[in-house]
Formats: C-alpha cells, sequence, structure tokens
C-alpha cells in the first residue's frame, strides 16, 4: 500500500493581499442587518429625512410657505439633526467593535491568520463609517435630488453647487472621527458597556467645560474645548453659514485631525496578536 508524502507543501492557492478587510466589512454589515434593533434604529435615523423632504415638497407647492424654503442652512441644519442619530449609532456599533474581540482574545486568531493589523483595523473602521454614512451623506443627497424633482428644475442646484462636496466632505469627515475616537476606546476595555459610557463622558464633559468658560469669558473663542464643537464649526465653515462659534476654523480643524491621529496611535499600539504587558 502507497504511503503519500505529508511533509511541508507551499500554499498553491491565491492571496487576497490588501483586500481581506473586504471579508470583514461583510461579515460585519450581514451581522448589523440580521439584528432588529439595528434596523430599528437604522429607519429612526431616516425620519427627519422624510420631514426635510416633506418640507420641501411644501416649499415647492405652495408659495406661502417660503419660510421652508430649500437653502443652505436647511441643508446644514439637517445635518445637524442627524447629530443624535450618528451618536446613537457610533455607541451601539463602535462601542464592542474591539472590545469584544479583545474579551474573547480573538486578536490572536485574526492576526495569525493573513490579516494584517491594518486591515484589521480598516475592516473594523468600514463597517462604522458605512453605516454613519448611510444616515447622513445619503439622505442629505437625496434631499438634493428631491429638491429638482419637486421644482422641475436645477436653478437651485446651479445656485448651490457647493452643497454636494460640503455635503461628501463634512459626512466624511464626522464619520471619520467619530469613528476612529470610538474605535481606540474600545481598543482600550474588553467591556463594551464601559467604552460607550467613556465615549459619552468624554463628549458631554468636554461640553461642559466649554459652556463654563463661555459663561465666565462672555464669548466662544475657547469652544474648542468641547470635541463636538469643532465638527459644528467646521460644519458651519463648510456649509457657508454663520459661524456658532468665534473658534478660529484652523484650531478647530486641527484640533479634528489631532484626535484622528491619536486614535491611530492608540490603535498602532492595542491592536496587536499577543498582549504585552510592560
Amino acid at each position: 500500500m502507497p504511503i503519500h508524502d505529508q511533509g511541508y507543501k507551499r500554499y498553491g492557492g491565491s492571496r487576497a493581499r490588501g483586500r481581506a478587510w473586504i471579508v470583514m466589512f461583510t461579515t460585519g454589515v450581514r451581522a448589523i442587518l440580521g439584528n432588529r434593533r439595528w434596523i430599528v434604529l437604522m429607519i429612526a435615523a431616516w425620519l427627519p429625512f422624510v420631514v426635510q423632504a416633506v418640507l420641501f415638497y411644501v416649499a415647492a407647492n405652495f408659495s406661502q410657505a417660503s419660510i421652508v424654503a430649500p437653502s443652505a442652512s436647511a441643508f446644514r441644519s439637517f445635518m445637524g439633526f442627524q447629530d443624535l442619530f450618528v451618536f446613537l449609532v457610533t455607541i451601539t456599533l463602535g462601542a464592542g467593535a474591539i472590545a469584544q474581540d479583545r474579551r474573547a482574545n480573538a486578536l490572536q486568531i485574526y492576526l495569525s491568520k493573513p490579516l494584517t493589523r491594518l486591515e484589521y483595523i480598516v475592516g473594523k473602521l468600514s463597517v462604522l463609517i458605512a453605516f454613519l454614512l448611510f444616515i447622513t451623506w445619503l439622505p442629505a443627497i437625496l434631499l438634493l435630488v428631491l429638491q429638482v424633482l419637486f421644482a422641475g428644475n436645477f436653478a437651485f442646484l446651479k445656485a448651490n453647487a457647493y452643497l454636494f462636496p460640503a455635503i461628501t466632505l463634512f459626512s466624511l469627515l464626522e464619520a471619520l472621527m467619530v469613528s476612529m475616537c470610538i474605535l481606540a476606546l474600545s481598543s482600550l476595555s474588553t467591556n463594551s458597556r464601559f467604552v460607550g459610557i467613556l465615549f459619552t463622558a468624554v463628549i458631554f464633559f468636554t461640553k461642559a467645560i466649554s459652556g463654563v468658560l463661555f459663561a465666565i469669558t462672555g464669548n466662544t473663542s475657547l469652544s474648542w474645548i468641547a470635541f463636538s464643537n469643532n465638527l459644528t464649526l467646521l460644519g458651519d465653515i463648510i456649509f457657508r453659514v454663520p459661524r456658532q462659534y468665534e473658534t478660529p476654523w484652523p484650531v478647530a480643524l486641527g484640533v479634528v485631525l489631532g484626535l484622528i491621529a491619536l486614535s491611530a496611535v492608540i490603535l498602532e499600539r492595542r491592536v496587536r496578536g499577543v498582549e504585552i504587558v510592560a
């Protein structure tokens, strides 16, 4: 009876270099879409879109309703309305993204396969960003389309051609910042509930400090201390509407980029196959 050699053989299959994160992305999306709670949250996040669409329809068909006519301010306000749902989606989807893997010691399994740390982080990040854009960028762009359909012309779109890049830039900036921050916090703990509480506390604590400083100084030049205020200010600049804060926009942009960079450093240090104890 012949005995076949069972020694080492080189892998003869193909390797999806740089594309392994796509598997994590598709798996994560399927898991979320299979959960009824997340579906309910996604539906609720589109309610402001329905309300704004009705207002645009009324403005297009009734001249007396000019107060709700489409404008850059209306689109900026809509993006502001979505902040609550951005917060809820970030907490519910991001808090346990890495914390649950660390709790189950799954990082060793992930990183023992042909999956780099960068691909792992991008896979987790892409899921969260995709759902955040689904409730910010997509409905805002659809509102632009509906405005054209309701008006029957491209007059508003031609006069406000910058709205498409403004919506895209602000949505991406907001999604990237909050996603990186929540993933960085998630990598620091094995308890997703603690991560959610910490993320919430940081937001509201910095907001409270900013409010106290405003009461003391009488101006909003120190509003950059509150992380959310920086996004608000940048949103006002991008949409070309009156600014809510007096902080110079380069400072606000520096804080946002600094948070993204700090989060990247934390993720680089914490996402490892083997826990290193100093």
